[in-house]
């Protein structure tokens, strides 16, 4: 009798949803961070030598500004140890089954992933189908 390889158990994760409404905002290469550029749940700010992006409360963003809105963000329980692999990939293939395009963010303690608005039901409905939790964020 030939024994079958072991297939590795799934990563488990909760996640909580954030109320407020983000975006993502695109600015130029070593731009000052605008004043309307408010804090929410998540705020963050990436600078490339070719751009600076923003993660910032979607409520104040002036319409000319490059952008992408209404964005609601998940962010997994953690911290989550350095080590652990696969956990993008594990979070994100449910979601990519159903046609849902996110942001994924990491900070030093975990990842957060951001969806349109419009698929966050989507969303959370595809990762408890997967076996993962999601519950509303509890204000810290």
């Amino acid at each position: 009798m030939t024994e079958q390889p072991q297939q590795p158990q799934q990563q488990i994760f909760s996640l909580a949803r954030y109320p407020e409404t983000l975006a993502v905002v695109r600015l130029g290469p070593g731009a000052e961070i605008p004043m309307w550029a408010e804090s929410s749940s998540v705020f963050s700010i990436t600078a490339t030598a070719t751009e600076t992006s923003l993660v910032c409360a979607g409520r104040s963003v002036p319409k000319k500004v490059r952008h992408e809105k209404p964005l609601t963000a998940f962010e997994v329980a953690g911290p989550l140890d350095f080590g652990l692999t696969g956990v993008l990939v594990t979070l994100l293939t449910p979601l990519a089954e159903e046609g849902i395009s996110v942001f994924p963010l990491s900070t030093f303690d975990t990842d957060w992933i951001l969806v349109p608005t419009g698929d966050a039901d989507r969303a959370e409905e595809a990762w408890r189908r997967s076996g993962h939790t999601v519950a509303p964020a509890v204000p810290v």
